[in-house]
């Protein structure tokens, strides 16, 4: 090696001559070692020490910025009765597979006992009086009143007997009135909650940042018996100023336990495995189909338009912008009334100024509403809310257009298109029912998988179909859009009725005492409306459903499909004596409403499994933003050499470990998963210890990983201040 330097592993140093180090001329590059105390922690700064506890000493560097998995209680809320299952059991640090539970900053406070809360030799109690802080200020008077929570009265034990002989913890198996004079939330060590502090704030409290953290896997594997619960654990967090004391409601883990020291990417379940139709599927990624369709949805979702070509469409309407045409706008002379709502529509993304999330809008051409009594009914729709229906959110009156119009706000679903669109876009589909010439052969009848849909596709579709049904008719509406250019097919198979309630506005009669007594009549038409649905799907036309074609059409269904579909269709198309319900047709969808179900969760599963591809990605993005603001920083407070000095060269080094590493013949080493790898440890701090190599070769750094985090959060943690700072 150069300069005959010596590669050690004893945290890390450099090896070559000592001008080679950019800690400056003559500065060697090395971790010296500090004064440890009995629970490895420095000598030096600001301590805590506890008599007759394991590790009586913290220090409030440590514990400032921590985080923490467990709930913030305060000193009043050891053993609350929602910590009654877990009593303080003790904190699993080094099996933790979270980084944030690896590297924490905080210590435990644990003991020994047979009953760690009420046994007379818990060395917590007995020996709490002699607690003794040691920091540059002055150590606060316990009795002192701003330790009295603000509305309770001062305790007689604390004032009459400074060395705390009875418990302060109000935990169910201790006794005493003590106890009563905390109020709910009040911690001892503050004048009264942490939210009412005058030290803290609510959203720098230690609850809210250790809220979003990894939680613990004992957290889920811990004991549920009173009898497993485990020793008590205290935790220290000051902020601001003032010390906060809660328990640890952490399970401990159980016996035997070991869990990675950082995060590492599990292999793709088994029973997610078997049903990939792809073995070729990617391993880091989410699948490319569904990539594509969620980029494909947020293309549709931000695209907008030139407004200076279009100007028939106003740059805003009511509490709405960015409108954007769903449906070709024709000219004006082309435009057509449309065969459902018998007036002139025109469809719109656009997005709510109140809320900024996009909408769909319905508006309705030259429609002068003359009286508001219809809105009963508009909000009758807004409560329905139903996976296999499009909600209604607002109706209003616009002359934004240059008329009167109606619009109708509707969520969107970006992406969606017409059942129309896709099943009846085929003019060769009608062929079969179309008149013959003479001497003509009629064609034969098409099949199922050649020229007709499959019959699972057309169960699936009346499951949700009735369901959404089910749901209107119950709340006492009628859908009256039961038809295939206002159904909404989003991905493969998943429906939304659009549309709806646009006909009880057009249609509303004011003259009419109870507008809901047409409602049962309406209904029997969704069924009829149902069954033309589903014998059109069955015959793949729409020509099928016209009345010269239905017999023709239902010989089509009682050749290809099974008998309960034909039953189905017959029931719904025929006029019955009495009212029908959507429950009728129940017992003839039957099992097939498991089949729908068991589709719905294994497409589920497929899903959270491509999610769980990508969980961390956010994170490791987070890491190489950090490090990208670090790394090759042309200047930092007017020091043009900060970034190749001390802490920040020992990243610089880092960075060239992850990208730039290099074969025995000098080729690029390019490999993923040692660039996934390798942040994951920086993020956890592992103690494992890597070597970094300066680009002259010169010189050889050992280091573990947990010095490359510390160097790496008291870095970003300067610059953050810097940026945050006064100027």
């Amino acid at each position: 090696m150069a300069g005959g330097g010596a590669v050690t592993a004893a945290g890390f140093s450099l090896a070559g001559p000592a001008a080679a180090c950019p800690g400056g001329a003559g500065t060697n590059v090395s971790k010296k070692s500090e004064p440890m105390g009995p629970a490895g922690t420095p000598l030096d700064g600001q301590l805590l020490t506890i008599p007759g506890m394991e590790g009586g000493t913290l220090t409030d560097a440590n514990l400032t910025n921590s985080y923490f998995s467990s709930s913030f209680i305060g000193v009043n809320g050891f053993g609350s009765p929602a910590e009654s299952k877990y009593s303080m059991m003790q904190r699993m640090t080094s099996s933790s597979s979270s980084p944030s539970l690896l590297n924490d900053g905080a210590k435990n406070f644990s003991h020994s006992a047979q009953d760690p809360v009420s046994s007379p030799a818990s060395s917590l109690f007995s020996d709490f009086g002699a607690l003794s802080i040691s920091q540059r200020r002055k150590a606060p008077n316990p009795t002192a009143s701003e330790f009295i929570p603000k509305g309770a009265p001062r305790m007689a034990a604390m004032a009459s007997a400074p060395a705390f002989p009875s418990p302060l913890f109000p935990h169910p198996g201790l006794g005493g009135s003590t106890t009563a004079a905390l109020a709910p939330g009040m911690s001892l060590s503050a004048g009264s909650s942490p939210l009412h502090s005058p030290k803290i704030t609510p959203h720098t409290s230690p609850a809210p940042r250790r809220r979003s953290h990894t939680p613990n896997p004992a957290n889920y594997m811990g004991p549920t018996a009173a009898a497993d619960q485990g020793p008590h654990i205290i935790q220290k967090e000051t902020v601001g100023g003032t010390t906060y004391f809660y328990t640890d409601n952490t399970p401990a883990p159980i016996s035997g336990m070991v869990f990675p020291s950082y995060h590492i990417y599990p292999p793709t379940a088994p029973h997610v495995a078997y049903m990939q139709p792809k073995a070729n599927a990617p391993s880091f990624f989410m699948a490319d189909e569904l990539r594509q369709e969620l980029i494909n949805r947020h293309l549709i979702t931000m695209a907008q338009i030139d407004q200076s070509e279009n100007p028939g469409v106003p740059s805003e309407v009511d509490s709405y912008h960015s409108l954007f045409p769903l449906e070709p706008v024709p000219p004006p002379n082309r435009m057509q009334k449309t065969s459902n709502f018998s007036y002139i529509t025109s469809c719109y993304k656009a997005v709510n100024s109140k809320d900024d999330l996009p909408y769909c809008l319905r508006r309705i051409h030259g429609f002068r509403l003359v009286n508001t009594k219809c809105m009963m009914l508009v909000d009758m729709w807004k409560k329905i809310q139903h996976s296999n229906a499009v909600t209604l959110r607002e109706v209003f009156t616009t002359k934004a257009f240059g008329d009167h119009s109606l619009v109708f706000s509707y969520d969107f679903h970006a992406g969606a298109e017409t059942m129309f669109s896709r099943h009846f876009n085929d003019p060769t589909a009608d062929s079969y029912f179309t008149k013959r010439k003479w001497g003509q052969h009629e064609p034969p009848p098409p099949r199922q998988h050649a020229g007709l849909l499959p019959e699972s596709l057309i169960w699936a579709y009346i499951v949700q179909l009735s369901s959404a049904l089910r749901t209107v008719h119950t709340a006492g509406l009628a859908c009256r859009v039961m038809d295939p250019s206002k159904i909404l097919i989003t991905g493969k198979t998943r429906l939304r009725v659009n549309c709806v309630g646009v006909f009880d506005v057009l249609t509303f009669d004011n003259s009419q005492t109870n507008h809901l007594a047409l409602m049962p009549q309406y209904q029997q038409a969704d069924l009829i409306s149902l069954g033309k649905v589903v014998l059109a799907l069955a015959c793949n036309s729409l020509a099928g459903i016209q009345r010269e074609n239905l017999q023709k059409a239902m010989e089509l269904v009682s050749i290809n499909y099974s008998s309960d579909l034909k039953n189905l269709i017959l029931y719904l198309l025929t006029e019955q004596s009495r009212l029908r319900s959507v429950n009728d047709i129940m017992p003839m969808i039957g099992a097939r409403f498991y089949t729908q179900l068991d589709a719905s969760q294994m497409r589920n599963d497929v899903i959270e499994e491509d999610l769980a591809k990508e969980v961390q990605n956010g994170r490791l993005f987070r890491l190489l933003a950090k490090l990208g603001t670090i790394n090759e920083r042309p200047e930092f407070q007017k020091d043009p050499s900060w970034s190749e000095t001390g802490d920040r060269y020992l990243l610089k080094l880092f960075r060239d470990h992850l990208f730039h590493q290099v074969t025995e013949a000098g080729t690029p080493w390019i490999d993923l998963s040692h660039i996934v790898s390798c942040l994951n440890k920086l993020d956890a701090g592992v103690p494992e210890k890597i070597s970094l190599v300066s680009r002259d070769e010169k010189s050889v750094l050992v280091v573990t990983y947990s010095d490359l985090k510390r160097c790496f959060d008291s870095t970003f943690q300067e610059l953050q201040g810097a940026a945050t700072g006064p100027l």
